[in-house]
């Protein structure tokens, strides 16, 4: 299943859309779509490795990661909110969403990818774009257009949770992800040989993020885990 019409992600920190929509993404701008990436932080917390990957610089090397993982699918438009990571939940809320709503006006998406309200893996910073994202859509979206959640499976985290509360990686026990039944998905996007080959490559060129959890788990592992690409309807006009 694919998503026609313009596609918005409103996501947290870089990397997030790669790992939740980057096949998505991918198909819908080979075949022509708009797509549009709204990233609410730069990511400046997220060190992995402080010798290889200097804090005081993760910004601006996160920003490049990002905008080489764009290309890589094919997206040509990306814009950041440029807010605090870790602290989106201490922004204004009224500001946050008023600023999303412009851009909702601006790209008119069919489709609108985002966090539920748990945000995936319980991050403050997902939980509030979350939020600003629902906001936003219930002020702004066009006509026919859907707002949907990124979700997983009970399948899924039965597979994977345990091992990544083992590693450390991600989530930790009483933060697991969302999870919803088959029949209640809107998405459930398998990746074609081609699209996984792309998003694989995607999250490569995310180096300071992506290489703890290949180390964790090996690659194998890591890309069966991004396979699929699920997401729920939270709303629709």
């Amino acid at each position: 299943m694919t998503l026609s019409g313009p596609i918005l992600g409103i996501w947290a920190h870089p990397d997030d859309e790669a790992f939740l929509s980057a096949g998505l993404m991918a198909r819908a701008a080979s075949e022509g779509e708009r797509v549009v990436c709204v990233t609410a932080t730069r990511g400046e917390l997220g060190v992995q490795d402080p010798e290889r990957w200097p804090p005081d610089q993760l910004a601006r090397i996160r920003e490049n990661e990002m905008y080489e993982s764009m290309r890589i699918l094919g997206v040509g438009e990306h814009r950041w909110l440029d807010y605090p990571d870790g602290g989106c939940h201490l922004v204004d809320e009224e500001d946050a969403a008023s600023r999303l709503e412009a851009v909702i006006v601006d790209v008119q998406p069919m489709n609108v990818l985002t966090f539920g309200p748990v945000g995936m893996t319980a991050h403050q910073d997902h939980i509030a774009v979350s939020r600003w994202a629902t906001l936003a859509f219930e002020r702004a979206a066009p006509a026919g257009s859907r707002l949907l959640y990124a979700t997983k499976t009970q399948e899924w985290a039965d597979l994977y949770v345990p091992l990544m509360i083992s590693r450390h990686i991600l989530m930790e026990e009483d933060a697991d992800p969302p999870v919803t039944p088959h029949d209640e998905l809107a998405v459930a996007f398998d990746l074609t040989e081609e699209l996984m080959e792309l998003k694989t490559r995607s999250l490569l060129a995310q180096e300071s993020q992506i290489g703890a959890m290949i180390d964790a788990f090996g690659e194998d592992v890591v890309w069966d885990v991004n396979r699929v690409e699920y997401f729920r309807l939270a709303a629709a006009r």
